[in-house]
């Protein structure tokens, strides 16, 4: 298996990159965006968990100089809770804004874009191609590609965050969501051209009001055992996580601890990924001479 993963990381590393050279550009709203090596983005994706249904509070509305969003409107403004617009009267505060301080915050070169693509109550094959989610009125998968695909030409993908799974913990869809969510990992890879970018799952709400059946803890394991299956897949436990008062959406101060948790497990990741580039670089200049 290592072998297979090893063989895999090389055929993939002289591929075209994501990002498109060109030079710095003001974005319609008058911000002005770094050089894209600097500018690293991020997709988020999954149902409601990840578009956020907390409070909005105080700290919520104050923007970080180096976090940024693609908004419905396709342009980049200053990242401000709600993120999502999946559904209006509902989304709040969520995790991505949170991950995104604390990765702009480890770095002071960067500025961090976040491409919010999530559709509260989507089950996984709702995000395959051409497939409609009639609760948001959305096509998730085509949606997600899209909005991708027209931020990425400014920046350089750096992860993709998931988090996702409530809508398939029953006895029907449950026992197949492993095999889309390896096959959801692979579209995006293959259509972002982003077989070295993190992907990262967030586990769902763990709350003893309101107990595990056997198709969420299926769905759960899923989860947990990616990292052992994908290369460059990470997990983020919810482990001491509360809810709001609903038994399925996190409270803002969760939501906030989440977004702590998905960065330092991508931060992880970007190590492995230097690493890996690091020790090709010197294996390569051996053979090859520089």
């Amino acid at each position: 298996m290592r072998r297979l993963c090893v063989l895999f990381v090389i055929s993939f590393l002289f591929a075209p990159c994501v990002c498109i050279n060109a030079e710095d550009k003001p974005a319609e709203t008058g911000i002005t965006l770094p050089e894209r090596k600097n500018f690293h983005l991020f997709l988020l994706v999954g149902q409601s968990n990840m578009a956020g249904r907390g409070k909005v509070e105080a700290e919520d509305l104050e923007p970080h100089s180096h976090v940024l969003m693609f908004n419905q409107e396709e342009h980049w403004v200053p990242a401000v809770d709600p993120l999502h617009f999946d559904k209006p009267s509902v989304v709040g505060v969520g995790l991505g804004k949170t991950f995104g301080i604390e990765i702009a915050n480890s770095d002071p070169e960067i500025v961090i874009g976040l491409i919010p693509c999530a559709a509260g109550g989507s089950p996984i094959e709702t995000w395959e191609p051409g497939a409609r989610h009639d609760q948001t009125n959305s096509h998730p998968w085509d949606d997600a590609i899209a909005r991708a695909k027209k931020a990425l030409p400014d920046g350089t993908l750096k992860g993709i965050l998931w988090h996702q799974g409530e809508s398939d913990s029953n006895s029907a869809k449950a026992p197949i969501y492993e095999e889309k969510l390896l096959q959801l990992i692979a579209r995006f890879r293959t259509e972002l051209n982003a077989f070295e970018v993190p992907f990262i799952v967030g586990q769902m709400g763990i709350f003893p009001e309101r107990p595990w059946s056997e198709a969420r803890k299926q769905v759960d394991l899923c989860h947990q055992t990616l990292p052992e299956k994908v290369y460059l897949a990470g997990f983020v436990s919810a482990a001491g996580l509360t809810h709001k008062g609903d038994n399925v959406h996190f409270d803002s101060s969760s939501y906030r601890e989440l977004g702590r948790r998905y960065a330092q497990v991508y931060l992880q990741l970007a190590e492995q990924v230097k690493t890996s580039d690091a020790q090709f670089e010197t294996q390569f200049n051996s053979l090859y001479g520089n």
